[in-house]
């Protein structure tokens, strides 16, 4: 998994970068398919956004969240990204397993 963090108006100090890596890393926790995540990080009149882009296989999932704190803006962007995951991730199981056995020749 590689994760590239980008600032627009901000400048990533060590502590940001280390904070957003950690939070990214419970992401692989439900769902180890993540190729490539993309984090922008905004401040615009004392509104901090961040906004990422995963690609997963076969997929791209996107997100966005803003506060008043870049740390929760980070949390709450995780959150919606995990969310996003456990839905992709349902919809790649077989769900057509059980069709198998509705069809038997009697």
């Amino acid at each position: 998994m590689q994760i590239n963090i980008s600032g627009h108006h901000l400048k990533i100090t060590t502590a940001l970068k280390d904070y957003v890596e950690k939070k990214f890393e419970k992401l692989t926790n439900h769902f180890d398919h993540v190729l490539n995540i993309h984090v922008i990080l905004t401040v615009e009149k004392n509104i901090h956004s961040a906004e990422a882009s995963l690609l997963v296989s076969g997929n791209k999932i996107f997100a966005i969240a803003k506060n008043e704190s870049m740390y929760t803006a980070t949390d709450a962007l995780v959150g919606k990204l995990d969310r996003q995951i456990v839905k992709h991730k349902e919809k790649l199981k077989d769900h057509h397993q059980s069709d198998v056995d509705h069809h038997a020749i009697t």
